[in-house]
């Protein structure tokens, strides 16, 4: 399987595919996402990024880094967020190689330190995130567990 992982800065032409596929994904309005990207392809600040897997002409993954990721602690930021990669794409380290590619990018921007709410229990400490926290989700009263990752 072949595959390149890119940032939306790169080819801003994918804009309204990118929106779509991670509304698609994760069911927040679309509008918030073209708005998010919008904002990172005015380059100004370094946050927010998106970054996308594709293989072909297909996403098959993708992740943003945003400031808040829906939840209670808007200390800890940014955060990686709407990290996906495609079921029949899942295994191959798509999501471990695009966590890499953001880290390092984000490093390249000024920022060393990252942080990401999730259910997940064992996925992101393979790809050297550490446990911090739980926080709570915005609106719902749940709580997730908010991972670190320092470059």
């Amino acid at each position: 399987m072949e595959y390149e992982i890119i940032r939306l800065t790169d080819c801003p032409e994918r804009k309204g595919a990118a929106a779509q596929w991670f509304h698609e994904k994760w069911g927040i309005p679309l509008e918030t996402y073209t708005e998010s990207m919008e904002v990172c392809l005015t380059k100004v600040f370094p946050v927010p990024q998106w970054y996308i897997a594709i293989e072909g002409e297909r996403i098959i993954g993708g992740l943003g880094v945003i400031e808040n990721d829906f939840h209670n602690r808007k200390d800890l930021t940014p955060n990686v967020c709407a990290v996906y990669t495609e079921e029949d794409k899942r295994c191959n380290g798509i999501a471990g190689a695009l966590l890499r590619f953001a880290c390092a990018d984000m490093k390249k921007r000024g920022i060393d330190t990252l942080y990401l709410a999730t259910d997940h229990v064992s996925l992101y400490e393979r790809y050297g995130w550490q446990f911090f926290c739980m926080v709570q989700e915005d609106g719902t009263g749940e709580t997730a567990r908010m991972y670190i990752h320092k470059e």
